[in-house]
């Protein structure tokens, strides 16, 4: 097992690692706000700006366990560094791209770029820090995750104030070009000191399984989960997997060690890992149409009020209060702790703000943060120590596609769960139409039925997220359990494996 040593610029390192981490987070709700402005001066229908935001998260999934197993390799240092440039100018060409089209290959350049820094950030934390100072680090970096959650609409509602709709891209650009001088004197290099052959057969089958099965997620709600195109694209996604998942057991050196999956520990970290996506990302999806739908915010008021959640998780993981709290308990008992406080969240603005009370979704909001706080830490710190520290790239990129497939998933499942019951809810006599969103079946309502309409639309809103609640306290036990089975190994504690160098100067 090795030892690594600590380095006195440690804590800048980090800094620098989630400034970059920090612009990629950033990038995925700062747009959410500049959807009716882009809408207007590009002209984009609404199946463009699906995509706008969509190949974003499409790139970035699919591409997550390859450019882990890149970064493993190569060294991650020099990957984070080709991750800023592509980030970069992917954002300068979003900024200056004249059409819906254009504008969405930008994005999927800006989703390559950030596939290849999230799948080596925690990577580098972690081989930056010893088994002591781990917990605390990767908690920053979870805050600092988070903080991006928080500030993306709040930015973007501030930019759109005062410039158009370019802004929201070339922020970023200043933001890149100091990461990349700072990563490039400060941050060591590490890799794989085994030099094993890249596995490009592994690499191309995990790409575009994921990206279609991704595809599919986010198809579905839209288009519907029976239609041809979500169940190809899904089809071949998964058929695409399982290859994968074969291939991996036949070759010396592969991509991602299917001996992972066989140690418990693994398993509840990544099972629990996707719960918590899931639940943030579904109970975030119906909290804003709860907050504009049914409150009557607009998309940046709305966007303020949810980000309490965030900040609450910015606080306790930078004060170290939510670190002090979960090193006290066994990360069964810690993961449990924080995805039981997530679902009591759910559970809190589901029940207390169904008739508009605003400090019932803020008490449910800061319950969910405090719930991340626990449990998110606990997982990455559990996911990282259950692999070789020389597979660390392999790690930090599934950490990202597991929080890309669970956000994902909960904005499709959650959604789906919505439209359901708010289309056998609705009125007789409306069409079936008249279900894809709340504006509709006002507007096929008429001013006779809107209240009926709402109080649907409210009642469906209550169910979903209750439903969402019961599923992440139910997988919370589950992933509890599986890595109660695997003994009480703390969170930052390395298991065995070979030694790798980390402190080398890049």
């Amino acid at each position: 097992m090795s030892q690594v040593e600590r380095r006195p610029d440690r804590w800048v390192i980090l800094a620098v690692i989630c400034l970059a981490q920090l612009t990629v987070v950033l990038d995925n709700t700062i747009l959410n706000v500049a959807v009716p402005s882009l809408t207007e001066e590009l002209g984009a229908t609404t199946a463009q700006t699906q995509w706008v935001i969509g190949a974003y998260s499409l790139a970035q999934a699919g591409l997550l366990i390859a450019a882990g197993g890149l970064a493993d390799r190569y060294g991650r240092k020099k990957v984070q560094l080709l991750g800023l440039a592509v980030f970069g100018a992917g954002s300068l060409a979003a900024a200056l791209a004249t059409g819906p089209g254009g504008l969405i290959a930008a994005r999927a350049g800006m989703g390559v770029g950030g596939s290849l820094l999230l799948a080596t950030s925690l990577a580098i934390v972690v081989r930056t820090f010893d088994a002591e100072e781990q917990p605390k680090a990767i908690a920053a970096w979870t805050a600092v995750a988070s903080l991006g959650v928080a500030l993306g609409p709040v930015v973007g509602g501030v930019l759109l104030a005062h410039f158009w709709w370019g802004s929201v891209f070339l922020v970023n650009l200043p933001v890149a070009a100091l990461a990349l001088v700072a990563v490039a004197r400060l941050v060591p290099e590490s890799k794989d000191p085994r030099g094993d052959r890249p596995d490009l057969l592994g690499a191309a089958l995990s790409t575009a399984g994921l990206v279609g099965l991704v595809y599919a997620v986010i198809q579905g709600p839209g288009s519907g989960w029976t239609a041809p195109r979500t169940m190809l694209a899904g089809g071949v996604g998964l058929l695409l997997l399982l290859a994968f998942a074969l291939w991996e057991r036949r070759i010396e050196h592969p991509l991602l060690d299917p001996a992972f999956f066989r140690n418990p520990r693994f398993r509840g970290a990544v099972s629990g890992g996707v719960l918590v996506s899931f639940g943030m990302g579904g109970s975030l999806f119906l909290l804003t149409q709860h907050l504009q739908f049914v409150l009557g915010y607009g998309p940046l008021a709305a966007g303020v009020r949810t980000a309490p959640m965030a900040l609450t998780v910015v606080v306790l993981n930078l004060t170290g209060t939510g670190m002090r709290l979960t090193m006290r308990l066994r990360p069964p008992v810690a993961i449990a702790t924080g995805l039981g406080l997530l679902a009591a969240g759910l559970a809190a603005i589901a029940v207390l703000g169904r008739h508009g009370s605003y400090p019932g979704i803020l008490l449910g909001l800061v319950l969910m943060g405090a719930g991340v706080a626990c449990a998110q830490p606990a997982m990455a710190g559990a996911v990282m120590t259950s692999i070789p520290p020389e597979r660390a790239g392999i790690g930090s990129g599934l950490m990202g596609t597991l929080g890309e497939l669970g956000n994902s998933l909960g904005v499709a499942v959650l959604g789906a769960v919505l439209t359901a019951g708010f289309a056998s809810a609705l009125p007789s006599g409306l069409p079936g139409s008249a279900a894809r969103s709340l504006p509709d079946a006002l507007a096929a309502a008429g001013p006779s039925g809107a209240d009926r309409v709402g109080a649907a639309f409210a009642d469906s809103l209550t169910s979903s997220q209750l439903i969402g609640a019961a599923a992440v306290l139910a997988g919370g036990l589950v992933a509890a359990w599986l890595l109660g089975r695997a003994g009480a190994q703390q969170p930052g504690q390395p298991g065995p494996s070979q030694a790798e160098p980390v402190a080398q100067h890049g």
